[in-house]
């Protein structure tokens, strides 16, 4: 079997899940012994399933673990053949490694009577009744299906199994993290469903599968390859029969696109066939009583109703015969064993970044939505309400005026926002008023630059400030040059062509449009001096200065 590195800790499985797949042990032989890995290579002695993706509950990230996977994709004999990868996903507690581990039994036998004996338990994915999660993360089975395909070519099948979504212990994120890794590394996608196909069952299926899109450096016209629909415990058999039949049937009704349909109703069905080459649906009967209400079911066919056997029995030929596997392709191009690795990685990468949005839930998403629209409403009455003050055809407002206003409107427009009924509670709608806050000062701020620039002697301030100064460096230079302070007089000097210099290049720029950066510095510089002078600052150094001249006189 595959080498497995580092996994000494994750493959100690009870006997119930380690039986030779070939040869099933009998039901009252107990297999409780672990994992033999030699000292060199640490080859596992029987296939199990291996985690792939790690999940981080702490900290909801998930990590990839190469190693584990390379020793199963990398493997001599299977590492450049074109492969097969079919995973199961969907909600937490609805069968799917149940469902896999039929699949199991179908790989290993390849007979007609792959099903098994009727008093032979179920092994291979851990699986179990009740309420609580099993599976998290992503994980594969070990061993690796080379399978000779009619046209003689040679695939490697691999089977996956997923972390199930929507458990108590799970965000909306790791949900869509997982079901996007699964969709875009397989090629066939079971999503499993229970009873039937709801409206909010398409519409995960619609962010999920957006979530993976939105993963790949490309955008194609269709990313991923096949959707099986794959309804549990189906009600409806004289609506629409078990089977692929039915299930197309079905299928064809419930994402038909219809005129009078609602927009966001006609937009998920457009987009779920945007995505998938091929899409279709296989309904499956409720497997019987015993099985969902025994504790102690080890799912031994003695226990699971006729019909459900029966259509078990096509359903997974339907999905792993030679005849019907569908290679894993990405942008048209066959993938191999080697291939997949590297995608594997690449994609691990993508959802550990922050480079996507994070996925959120229904309500949170409603919620951001209502309230942005409440801060925009309130933000939209400030800015015409102050257009009305100091607008584009309004004259210059004194800056204490102006002022007024802005706090009689900030007033005005926040308790119109606190006013509108919003989702998400008090602290949640708070973060939304100090946003709404924040940009109404901010809009307070260009109102205020607007309003300057009405103001004749702002606009001139610059041109003033810059003449003050070469009229200052004048009289300075000449006094000093007339007591014989002639250092003093050429740095004055200096300063006056700088000054003239600076006007001039301030000049140009005001014309011609161009060194908007430089005319904007001078500008900058102008205000500092002007308000130097205007808080008398400049007196103080006046005063030093004739000190100066008189210590040397």
């Amino acid at each position: 079997m595959a080498e497995l590195g580092s996994l000494r800790n994750r493959t100690r499985l009870s006997a119930r899940k380690i039986q030779d797949m070939n040869h099933v042990n009998g039901p009252d032989e107990e297999q409780d012994e672990e994992i033999q890995l030699n000292s060199d290579t640490e080859v596992m002695d029987r296939p199990c399933p291996i985690q792939i993706v790690l999940a981080h509950e702490d900290d909801h990230n998930f990590d990839l673990d190469e190693k584990a996977l390379e020793s199963i994709l990398m493997q001599e004999h299977i590492r450049d053949l074109n492969v097969v990868v079919v995973s199961v996903a969907g909600a937490f507690r609805k069968g799917k490694s149940f469902l896999l581990d039929f699949m199991l039994r179908y790989m290993y036998s390849q007979r007609s009577s792959w099903i098994g004996g009727d008093c032979e338990p179920l092994t291979g994915f851990t699986w179990r009744g009740g309420c609580e999660r099993e599976t998290t993360g992503i994980q594969i089975w070990s061993e690796v299906f080379v399978v000779d395909k009619p046209d003689g070519s040679k695939v490697a099948v691999i089977l996956m199994d997923t972390q199930g979504a929507f458990d108590s212990q799970s965000t909306i994120k790791d949900c869509a993290t997982v079901f996007a890794l699964s969709t875009m590394t397989s090629s066939v996608q079971v999503y499993n469903l229970s009873q039937n196909i709801q409206e909010d069952d398409l519409q995960h299926l619609q962010l999920f599968t957006e979530y993976g899109r939105l993963a790949m450096e490309e955008i194609y016209k269709k990313p991923f390859q096949t959707l099986m629909f794959l309804i549990r415990d189906w009600s409806y058999p004289y609506e629409h029969s078990y089977g692929l039949e039915g299930g197309n049937l079905f299928l064809e009704k419930r994402l038909q696109v219809k005129q009078n349909q609602h927009e966001e109703l006609q937009n998920v069905r457009k987009h779920i066939h945007s995505c998938f080459t091929n899409i279709g649906c296989f309904l499956l009967p409720h497997p019987g009583l015993k099985v969902a209400t025994n504790p102690s079911f080890d799912g031994r066919l003695v226990d699971i109703d006729d019909e459900f056997k029966k259509e078990l029995q096509n359903l997974v030929p339907l999905l792993l015969a030679p005849k019907n596997l569908v290679q894993k392709e990405i942008s048209g191009t066959k993938v191999t064993c080697r291939d997949l690795l590297e995608y594997f990685k690449a994609y691990i990468k993508i959802y550990q970044g922050e480079e996507l949005p994070h996925p959120k839930s229904m309500l949170q998403a409603t919620a951001e939505a209502n309230n942005l629209a409440a801060v925009a409403g309130a933000k939209d009455t400030y800015s015409k309400s102050m257009e009305q003050v100091c607008g584009g055809d309004k004259p210059y407002i004194a800056p204490a005026d102006l002022e007024r206003k802005h706090l009689d409107m900030k007033d005005v427009c926040i308790k119109q926002f606190r006013s509108i009924k919003k989702m998400g509670g008090d602290e949640f709608c708070h973060r939304y008023q100090e946003q709404l806050e924040a940009e109404i000062e901010e809009t307070y701020a260009n109102f205020m630059k607007h309003n300057d620039g009405k103001n004749i002697f702002y606009a001139a301030r610059t041109p003033a400030t810059l003449f003050a100064v070469m009229f200052a460096m004048y009289i300075i230079s000449g006094l000093t040059g007339f007591i014989g302070l002639n250092s003093i007089a050429t740095i004055c000097n200096l300063i006056m062509g700088l000054a003239l210099l600076s006007f001039c290049t301030w000049a140009y720029v005001k014309y011609s449009g161009e060194f908007r950066e430089l005319g904007s510095l001078i500008d900058q510089i102008a205000e500092i001096i002007w308000e130097q002078v205007s808080s008398f600052n400049l007196s103080f150094y006046l005063f030093k200065f004739v000190k100066y001249i008189s210590f040397y006189t």
